[in-house]
């Protein structure tokens, strides 16, 4: 693997080539548009140390994190401060007045004494021997990028039969996907007709899930992202559409597949399916829900009776359809008992492109385009919501 460098002043920005993860991590931490998650996956590197400063970029390359550096505190300016993960070289000795918690000392066996020395006068938790150490580091930021940036898996549920869920999730994906997110479109409801018929035009060829049915182990992520088929932008996890009977996916499998699932994408959309098999495995691994209810007052009452049964996560209806004189989408969301999502009012066109396989082609329509704005705006209010609390 070999690395290279640009330096501005006394600061370098470094890319692996060789190591095709940099555009993941970044994408992971939402650069890519969407915004959703916190930037705070990168590291910061402060060494005149040119061997351990390479040391430290093969193990960022390997780790997929963003990586920077410089040379001393000064040509660090704000970084000091302001950087998510700081790797600080012993070599280093203008320490500025002020400490921080998030610190990794690095240094190198020859020179254990004054590793030491440096991490009893900065009073730092973690101390790295490179290479010896090199492995430990790799893990470490791993599981800090593991943490900060996993992706938001967004299951959307109908309130009553016929409700339109499969619709709204295929519609939602697809605009998420034209707004720069990474995306994922997943396929919860077994016994349906497979969700591919309305977004391709032809079977979609790439994993599906009975390929998963005796996957065992842990599933990497990148693999993952990489096995599925895309539509449009959007990478899709289907059940087949074809005849006859599918194979029973194990509740773990499933588990492990959502979880590498978040963190593959910034965003997986998760239609659910209304059977207990898709509640049990799919609503409880979902990080928000959107329950989808048409604008009628038998629907709304359905919704509210499945709403006891949902698990404890954030929940919002989506109203769709037309709206009775005298009622808005908001009495609606109140009668069911959670807030109000999102409205989407009829789009002419949705029962003909999803027979045809066109679903996508209506993501870029103003009014999809709308909810999708709406969706996730409530979406980032529930995490602010969250954050408060903790």
């Amino acid at each position: 693997m070999s690395s290279t460098w640009i330096g501005i002043g006394g600061r370098s920005r470094w890319w692996v080539p060789d190591s095709g993860l940099m555009g993941r991590a970044e994408n992971l931490r939402g650069s890519s548009g969407g915004g959703w998650l916190p930037d705070d996956g990168a590291v910061f590197c402060i060494t005149s140390d040119a061997g351990l400063l390479e040391e430290c970029a093969r193990v960022a390359a390997v780790a997929g994190v963003p990586f920077e550096s410089a040379s001393s505190f000064r040509d660090a300016g704000r970084e000091w401060d302001s950087s998510g993960l700081l790797l600080l070289g012993a070599d280093v000795d203008d320490f500025p007045p002020r400490r921080r918690s998030d610190v990794v000392l690095l240094g190198r066996r020859a020179g254990r004494e004054l590793l030491w020395r440096r991490a009893g006068d900065l009073g730092v938790e973690h101390v790295a021997e490179l290479p010896d150490a090199a492995v430990w580091l790799v893990d470490f930021l791993g599981r800090r990028r593991r943490d900060a940036g996993e992706g938001l898996i967004l299951g959307i549920l109908g309130g009553c039969g016929g409700a339109g869920a499969t619709t709204t999730a295929a519609l939602l994906a697809g605009a998420f996907a034209d707004r720069g997110m990474s995306t994922a479109l997943v396929d919860g409801d077994r016994l349906g007709c497979g969700l591919e018929l309305g977004i391709a035009e032809e079977p979609l060829m790439g994993l599906k899930w009975p390929d998963l049915a005796s996957a065992s182990g842990s599933i990497d992520p990148m693999e993952l992202e990489s096995s599925l088929p895309r539509a449009r932008g959007v990478s899709v996890l289907s059940w087949p559409a074809s005849t006859g009977s599918v194979p029973l996916v194990g509740s773990s499998v499933i588990e492990r597949t959502i979880n590498a699932a978040r963190q593959a994408f910034d965003l997986v959309v998760v239609d659910i399916g209304r059977g207990r098999e898709g509640l049990e495995d799919f609503a409880w691994a979902s990080d928000r829900i959107l329950l989808v209810v048409p604008a009628r007052l038998g629907s709304t009452l359905a919704a509210s009776r499945m709403v006891a049964d949902l698990p404890s996560v954030p929940t919002a209806v989506l109203v769709r359809g037309r709206l009775a004189e005298g009622v808005d989408a908001e009495h609606i969301a109140d009668a069911v008992g959670c807030p109000l999502g999102a409205h989407f009012p009829e789009v002419r066109g949705v029962v003909a492109a999803a027979e045809a396989g066109r679903l996508f082609q209506l993501a870029s329509r103003r009014v999809v385009r709308g909810m999708a704005r709406n969706v996730l705006g409530w979406s980032l209010q529930a995490r602010d919501v969250e954050q408060a609390s903790r």
